[in-house]
C-alpha cells in the first residue's frame, strides 16, 4: 500500500463514525490527494439538530446527496446559511433496489426478515447486481456526471457527499474519485473497506433490536455492510461497458480527458 498518511481510527466527528476525508493517499505522479476538500459520510441525521455547529470544522460549502427523494423526504439533509444541498438521485431508475430502501430495512425488522427470506441467502449477490448498476444505469451517469462537475465548479470548496449509511453509492463515488487521482487500488479498496470498522460497531443496537424481533443479525451484514466483490463488480462492469475507467469518465460521464486532468491539478499536490 502507498498512503501518504495513516488513515485515522476514528471520524472527526464521532456522531458520523463512518465520515471520513478522501485526502491523504498517495497518488499519481508522486502526488497527493489533497485534505480538508472532499468527504463522504452517511446521512446527516445524528446532526440535525445542531448541524452547522458540529459540521463547522468541515468549512463545506456543498453536499451531494446521493439518495432517492423518498429517503430525502423522510430523513432531509439539514438547511445551513452558506451550504448548497444537491440532490443526484443515482438510483431514480432503480427504485426497488436495496441501497435505496435502507433506511426502510433498518427501521422495520419485519420488513427486513420479509426481504432476507425472498432472497433465499442471496442478498450478496442482490447487492452486487446493483453495484453492476451503478455504471449502467441513465440515472447513475446522470448523478455521478454532476457531482464531478461539481467538483469542477470554479468556486467549488469543502464538499461532502453522502447516501443512507455512506457505503454503496457514496463508496462508488469514492473509489471511482481515488481512483481518477491515480491513488493505488489497494487502497482504494481499504478506504472502501473501512466501512466496516467504522459504521458496523455504531449499528450494534440496530442489530440488537433486529435480533430482539427474531431476525438473525448475520442476515443483515450483507445489507449493512461492504465486501470487496461488491466494488469489484463495479470496476468489473467498468470494463466490460467501457474497456477503462478514462473512458468510463469521458463516455459514460461526459467527463472528457481534459477535465479528468482538471479534476486532478484541483485535488493533488505535491
Amino acid at each position: 500500500m502507498t498512503q501518504a498518511s495513516t488513515l485515522p481510527a476514528t471520524s472527526p466527528i464521532p456522531s458520523l463514525p463512518n465520515l471520513r476525508d478522501l485526502g491523504g493517499w498517495s497518488a499519481a505522479d508522486g502526488r497527493t490527494v489533497v485534505t480538508g476538500r472532499l468527504y463522504r459520510s452517511t446521512d446527516l441525521r445524528s446532526v440535525a439538530g445542531d448541524a452547522a455547529a458540529v459540521l463547522a470544522p468541515l468549512e463545506l460549502s456543498t453536499i451531494y446527496d446521493l439518495r432517492s427523494a423518498a429517503e430525502r423526504s423522510a430523513v432531509p439533509d439539514p438547511t445551513m446559511t452558506g451550504v448548497v444541498d444537491v440532490p443526484l438521485d443515482v438510483l431514480a431508475d432503480a427504485a426497488d433496489a436495496i441501497p435505496g430502501n435502507l433506511n426502510q430495512i433498518m427501521n422495520d425488522p419485519k420488513l427486513a426478515a420479509e426481504l432476507i427470506g425472498s432472497m433465499e441467502g442471496k442478498a450478496a449477490d442482490y447487492i452486487t447486481a446493483t453495484y453492476r448498476e451503478f455504471v449502467t444505469l441513465k440515472s447513475a451517469n446522470a448523478a455521478y456526471r454532476r457531482f464531478y462537475l461539481g467538483l469542477l465548479g470554479e468556486d467549488a470548496g469543502p464538499a461532502l457527499f453522502h447516501c443512507t449509511t455512506g457505503k454503496d453509492r457514496t463508496g462508488w463515488a469514492a473509489a471511482s474519485f481515488l481512483s481518477l487521482m491515480g491513488v493505488d487500488r489497494d487502497d482504494v479498496y481499504r478506504d472502501y473497506l473501512t466501512t466496516n470498522d467504522r459504521l458496523l460497531p455504531a449499528l450494534a443496537p440496530l442489530f440488537d433490536k433486529f435480533a430482539a424481533a427474531s431476525v438473525d443479525p448475520a442476515s443483515l451484514r450483507p445489507l449493512l455492510g461492504v465486501q470487496q466483490s461488491y466494488l469489484d463488480a463495479t470496476f468489473a462492469s467498468v470494463e466490460s461497458e467501457y474497456g477503462d475507467l478514462a473512458t468510463y469518465f469521458a463516455s459514460g460521464l461526459g467527463i472528457d480527458a481534459q477535465a479528468q486532468e482538471q479534476l486532478r491539478r484541483r485535488y493533488l499536490a505535491g
